[in-house]
């Protein structure tokens, strides 16, 4: 029974009295003693916390009209509501601890499968990403070819350089021409040491220590063959050889070291190509049987996973079910209490008394 209900049974057996819902007379008519100095108001039930070991469940917990009585001789009393609140809470603590301990140990596990899931569905985004990368990429163009034959030329052009130069100073040099020939073709050859022509440099000023280098000893390279050729051949001839040697010195050794260079970004393009086309259909193949297998996994884990949301459903409901329970026990105590106590200082403790009988 309600507090409401037994203020107003006890007001509705005496017809003289005035009505419970004239609050206002109530508080003249009714003598003015002190409730503490009436009559002393103790809790029927002692508050005890709940322990573990407890089997029996406490009464007024079974029964919603004797926790209503709780909470009126509480509201009445000197005692707090925190005090039987708390032993709500650890009943109910200790009856949803075992339901807790489940719920959290599936929950766990479904996080679990789903970290694992996600992993491995990044790992098939990426892997899908590298394939359609790795489909659209195109060969690149290169002229190896091209830098093959302008190598072998350029090297052709070296030697006839040299065996000229060898035939042009036999007459002088009969022995060990072959060696003076060579020295001659390398003193020509020096400006190798530069790595570009200095004729092609268009935005830089060119030094005279830098056309020195450049020009100096291919020049005296083909003086000295020019010379050497005067005893043997006309005059216009030996002009000839001068500036043919000499331009040969010039631009046949820069023309081999370019096309070495040319040679090396071809070829590295050439293997590029080659690794690219074989990449194509070995690792595309190796990629699509490794996502294949990848989300034969995450079907099986999903299945793993809906297993454990099942088993997971009836613990949830009844975890529930407790919380929802212990919550409207906890409103209905605290309704009473708070209702009681709000006309404990409006009423007599004669009135109090017959309240509580």
């Amino acid at each position: 029974m309600s507090f409401f209900d037994r203020v107003k049974n006890l007001f509705s057996s005496k017809p003289t009295a005035p009505s419970l819902s004239d609050e206002g007379a109530i508080v003249l008519n009714a003598p003015q003693t002190p409730v503490s100095q009436e009559v002393a108001i103790i809790p029927t039930s002692e508050v005890q916390p709940f322990s573990p070991e407890m089997d029996i469940i406490p009464f007024w917990l079974e029964n919603e009209d004797a926790l209503r009585d709780e909470g009126v001789i509480f509201g009445l009393s000197e005692a707090k509501a925190e005090e039987k609140i708390g032993a709500i809470r650890n009943y109910f603590a200790h009856q949803t601890a075992e339901l807790e301990k489940t719920v959290e140990y599936h929950s766990e596990k479904i996080g679990e499968i789903n970290l694992l899931i996600e992993q491995k569905e990044t790992r098939i985004n990426e892997l899908t990403e590298k394939a359609r990368v790795l489909e659209n990429r195109e060969r690149t163009d290169h002229q190896l070819p091209r830098t093959v034959i302008g190598i072998v030329l350029s090297l052709a052009m070296c030697v006839g350089n040299y065996y000229l130069i060898d035939e042009s100073i036999l007459t002088n040099f009969p022995e060990n021409h072959y060696v003076i020939a060579l020295g001659i073709f390398l003193a020509g050859m020096f400006n190798l040491f530069n790595p570009k022509s200095l004729f092609h440099e268009k935005e830089s000023s060119i030094s005279w220590r830098q056309l020195l280098e450049e020009v100096g000893m291919p020049l005296a390279a083909s003086v000295f063959v020019f010379v050497q050729a005067l005893d043997n051949q006309s005059l216009l001839r030996s002009f000839a050889l001068f500036f043919f040697v000499f331009f040969l010195f010039l631009f046949a050794g820069k023309l081999l070291l370019s096309n070495l260079t040319v040679l090396k970004t071809d070829s590295g393009i050439w293997f590029d190509n080659l690794r690219l086309q074989k990449d194509k259909i070995n690792k595309a193949q190796e990629w699509e049987e490794e996502i294949t297998k990848l989300k034969l996994e995450i079907d099986e884990q999903r299945v793993e996973k809906w297993k454990i949301v099942d088993a997971l459903k009836l613990p949830e409901a009844e975890l529930k079910r407790l919380n929802e329970r212990r919550e409207m026990l906890v409103k209905l105590f605290e309704s009473e209490f708070n209702l009681a106590r709000s006309y404990r200082e409006k009423l007599t403790g004669k009135q109090i008394q017959d309240i509580l009988k």
